[in-house]
């Protein structure tokens, strides 16, 4: 089986490789064996398309996206030999030689008929990952040669890339002009609170993770600590990790909590915010407005 998940500069999309494993159902269901192909720059693992032997396989099953263009017609020349069936895809020009090499096309829309389901509406169900907001910064030059932001940064993304969770960058830094960024605190907070976890090395994206119910594994980008550390210490909130401890078994100890008894916590946290419950500057700002006599 390929798609343009298989190409070498070709993509995979979600709703390809869900169509993918919709297509694999039916042919597990029928007892038929097969292999996919896929796109060295996707899975290194392969199997490549460059790899295997045309010889070796009686049908090939092209699935989903735009059947067009020489990529596709060369899969034609490559498996001449065998049975070729699109199955999921749209036909644009249906005359091309990409459409008509093809022995049957099951498309999902083209021009003189209807359109049927994408694949992937009916692709098998899938477990539940957790939803990460990601708030950090490479910025906060006022602290000098104790800076370890763009360490933390490099750190912090790495391990990221390799847990199995949904990920979502995010700015505390609002903008009523681009609207990929939050134009209010509403809107932020909004999307904050249906996170099931935030990692930032921001002070904001620890505060407001927290004033949104939301367990933050908190990482102080600066040596020694600096406005995080302090901040995670005046709201009791134990997730925190100084940039000279850092390390994935350290990251690791407080994902875990976050995402157990770090919820818990979090909304302790939060409606102890609500109630007032530890002071804040503002609460002496009056007081620090009066008159001071004289001296």
């Amino acid at each position: 089986m390929a798609g343009w998940f298989s190409f070498l500069h070709g993509e995979a999309t979600a709703g390809d490789v869900l169509a993918l494993h919709r297509v694999e159902e039916v042919l597990r269901r029928a007892g038929l064996g097969y292999d996919v192909v896929w796109s060295p720059g996707f899975r290194a693992e392969g199997p490549h398309l460059a790899d295997v032997d045309p010889g070796a396989y009686s049908h090939l099953v092209f699935v989903c996206g735009p059947v067009h263009g020489p990529q596709v017609e060369e899969l034609h020349r490559r498996f001449a030999h065998c049975v070729r069936v699109a199955v999921g895809t749209s036909v644009i020009d249906p005359g091309s030689p990409a459409v008509t090499g093809f022995h049957r096309v099951l498309a999902r829309d083209a021009a003189g008929g209807g359109p049927t389901q994408d694949l992937a509406a009916r692709a098998p169900g899938l477990p539940a990952r957790p939803v990460v907001g990601v708030v950090l910064t490479r910025g906060q030059h006022e602290y000098g040669p104790r800076r370890r932001h763009d360490e933390v940064a490099a750190a912090v993304t790495r391990w990221l890339a390799g847990k199995d969770c949904a990920r979502l960058e995010l700015e505390t830094r609002l903008d009523a002009h681009d609207w990929r960024l939050s134009a209010t605190p509403a809107q932020l907070e909004s999307v904050l609170a249906r996170l099931d976890l935030v990692v930032t090395d921001r002070l904001h994206g620890l505060v407001l993770a927290l004033r949104a119910g939301t367990p933050a594994l908190a990482v102080d980008p600066v040596a020694g600590g600096a406005k995080v550390t302090a901040q995670a210490r005046a709201c009791g909130w134990p997730a925190l990790v100084a940039a000279e401890r850092l390390d994935a078994r350290q990251l690791e100890h407080w994902w875990r909590w976050c995402l157990t008894g770090g919820r818990g916590s979090a909304r302790r946290i939060r409606a102890a915010f609500r109630a007032g419950a530890a002071p804040d500057g503002a609460d002496r700002l009056v007081e620090a407005l009066a008159p001071h006599p004289a001296g």
